[in-house]
C-alpha cells in the first residue's frame, strides 16, 4: 500500500467534518405521534390505537410488521406521550433473570410512586415459551404494559396466553411517499447534513424511496452513505444525483425469510396469481422467490399441486407440464431450471381453471369422515374365484365393454349423490358432454330393460290365463 493511500484507522484529515456518533436513522427518530410518517390505518385520527395513546389508556400490545416500518419508534413515542417509564430488552439478548429484575423494579416503581412502566421487547418472537410465560403474572397485575415488536406473525410465534392479554396491531411497509417525506425531513433538519450542505435531486430521492422497499432505516442509511461519500462541489456543498443514490444502496437485497412470513406470503401470492390467471403477477413472485434463494423444488411441488387443484380436467395437460417442470428442476438444476419453472407457471396461469375434481374429492371425503360409509355392491366385490363368487352371492357384474358405448347401467356405489360436477371450462366442457352421453346410454339401457321386464311379465300373465 502506498504512503498516500487512505488509512481507515487513521484520524480524519484537518478540516474534515466529524463523523456523527449515531446513524442518521437514530438521529431522525420521531419524538411525537405527529412526526411519524405513515401507519395512518392505526395512528390516524379516531383510530383505536391513537385514541388509547391520547387518553393514556393503553393496554399491552404487539406491533407486527417488516423491518424499518417504525415499531421501535412507535414504542418510544408512546412512552414519551404517556409519560411512562420505558424499559427495553430484546428477544435475542434478554434472559429470564434479567427480565425478572426489570419486572420487579417496575412493580416496585408502581407501588412507590404510582408511575407506570412500558416494557418494550424487540423481536419478541425469539423468546421461548418459558421466557414468555415469565411475563404473564406481571401483565395480569398491571405491573408493566408490554409493547412487543416482531417481524414474524405473532399468532404463530407468541404463546396464546400472552396474546390473549395483548392487542395485535399490524404495521405496513412505508409507502414511497412516506419514505420521501422522511428523507426530505432529514435533509432539512439533521445537523450533520445541514453542516455538509447536502441537497438531493428529486430523482435521487425517488430512487431511494423505491429501492428501500418501505424500510425507512434502509433509506436513511443510504442517504447518509451518499452524503458522507460524495465529494463537495466548488462551493463546498454536497449535491446528490441519482447515480450517487444508486451507488449508495447498490444491489437491493430482497427481504425474504425462508422460514418466516415473507416466505409464506410470497408463495401465497404466487399461487393465488396463477389461480387467478395472471401470468405477469405470477412471474414477478416467481422471480422474487428465486432471487431470494427459495428452493426451486419447493416451487415445483407447489405447481404440481396447483395443476390438479386449480386447473384439473379443464386442461388435463397441466399436470404433465407441472410434473415435467419438477423433473427438469431435478435433472437440470439452477439457474437454467428457472426457465422450466417460468414455462410451467405461465402455462398454468393461462390455462382454463376448474377445481371440480378437488371439490368432489373433498365432498366425498366429508361423507366418509362423517360416517356415511357405504358397502361395496355385491357384483363389484372381489372374491378370487367364480366358485367363491357363487357361494357368497357376489354375482351379476356386467362387463362394460360388452355394451354399446362401453357403458353399462350398473350400480357402482349405493347412492345417487353427485360429487364430480365438471364445469364448462376448457376440456372439462367435453367431459361434461361425455358424462351426459354416458347418462343417456344408461337411461336407454334402463328403459329397454324395464320394457323387456314388462313384456316378460305380460307374456307370463297371458300364459297363466291360457293355463
Amino acid at each position: 500500500m502506498s504512503e498516500d493511500a487512505p488509512d481507515l484507522f487513521s484520524p480524519p484529515p484537518p478540516g474534515a467534518p466529524p463523523l456523527p456518533v449515531q446513524p442518521l436513522a437514530a438521529r431522525m427518530r420521531p419524538r411525537t405521534l405527529e412526526d411519524i410518517a405513515g401507519q395512518d390505518h392505526i395512528l390516524g385520527a379516531g383510530k383505536l390505537l391513537r385514541r388509547a395513546i391520547d387518553a393514556d389508556r393503553l393496554t399491552s400490545i404487539v406491533l407486527f410488521g417488516p423491518p424499518g416500518c417504525g415499531k421501535t419508534t412507535l414504542a418510544e413515542v408512546i412512552a414519551r406521550t404517556t409519560r411512562r417509564a420505558f424499559e427495553r430488552t430484546s428477544g435475542v439478548l434478554g434472559s429470564v433473570p434479567a427480565m425478572r429484575k426489570t419486572l420487579d423494579a417496575a412493580r416496585a416503581r408502581r407501588a412507590l410512586s404510582g408511575r407506570e412502566t412500558i416494557l418494550f421487547i424487540d423481536e419478541i418472537h425469539r423468546f421461548n415459551r418459558a421466557q414468555q410465560d415469565v411475563l404473564l403474572p406481571y401483565l395480569e397485575e398491571g405491573a408493566v404494559t408490554l409493547i412487543g415488536a416482531t417481524t414474524q406473525n405473532p399468532f404463530f410465534f407468541i404463546n396464546t396466553p400472552l396474546l390473549s392479554r395483548s392487542q395485535v396491531f399490524q404495521l405496513e411497509p412505508l409507502s414511497r411517499e412516506a419514505v420521501g417525506t422522511i428523507l426530505r425531513r432529514a435533509l432539512a433538519k439533521d445537523a450533520t447534513l445541514l453542516r455538509l450542505r447536502v441537497s438531493a435531486d428529486e430523482d435521487a430521492l425517488a430512487f431511494l424511496a423505491e429501492a428501500s422497499e418501505g424500510d425507512a432505516r434502509k433509506a436513511l442509511g443510504a442517504l447518509e452513505i451518499a452524503a458522507l461519500s460524495t465529494p463537495p462541489g466548488p462551493d463546498g456543498a454536497v449535491r446528490l444525483d441519482r447515480a450517487a443514490a444508486e451507488e449508495s444502496i447498490q444491489r437491493k437485497v430482497v427481504r425474504y425469510d425462508a422460514e418466516g412470513d415473507e416466505h409464506y406470503d410470497t408463495i401465497s401470492a404466487f399461487i393465488k396469481s396463477v389461480r387467478g390467471s395472471d401470468p405477469n403477477a405470477a412471474l414477478y413472485w416467481l422471480a422474487k422467490m428465486l432471487h431470494a434463494g427459495e428452493d426451486p423444488r419447493f416451487v415445483a411441488r407447489r405447481l404440481v399441486i396447483l395443476a390438479s387443484e386449480d386447473v384439473g380436467n379443464a386442461d388435463p395437460r397441466a399436470i404433465s407440464v407441472a410434473v415435467a417442470a419438477m423433473q427438469a428442476v431435478e435433472f437440470v438444476g439452477m439457474p437454467e431450471a428457472r426457465i422450466s419453472l417460468a414455462q410451467a407457471t405461465t402455462y398454468l396461469a393461462s390455462a382454463p381453471k376448474s377445481n371440480a375434481a378437488y371439490m368432489g374429492l373433498e365432498e366425498a371425503a366429508g361423507d366418509v369422515r362423517d360416517g356415511r360409509v357405504l358397502p361395496v355392491p355385491r357384483p363389484l366385490r372381489s372374491t378370487g374365484s367364480a366358485r367363491a363368487a357363487q357361494a357368497f352371492g357376489h354375482v351379476g357384474y356386467q362387463y362394460a365393454h360388452d355394451f354399446p358405448g362401453h357403458v353399462v347401467d350398473q350400480e357402482y356405489v349405493p347412492t345417487s349423490k353427485v360429487y364430480y360436477r365438471p364445469t364448462g371450462e376448457g376440456y372439462e366442457k367435453v367431459i361434461a358432454e361425455r358424462l351426459a352421453h354416458f347418462d343417456d346410454l344408461r337411461a336407454a339401457q334402463r328403459a329397454a330393460r324395464l320394457a323387456a321386464e314388462r313384456q316378460a311379465a305380460a307374456e307370463a300373465g297371458e300364459e297363466e290365463q291360457d293355463g
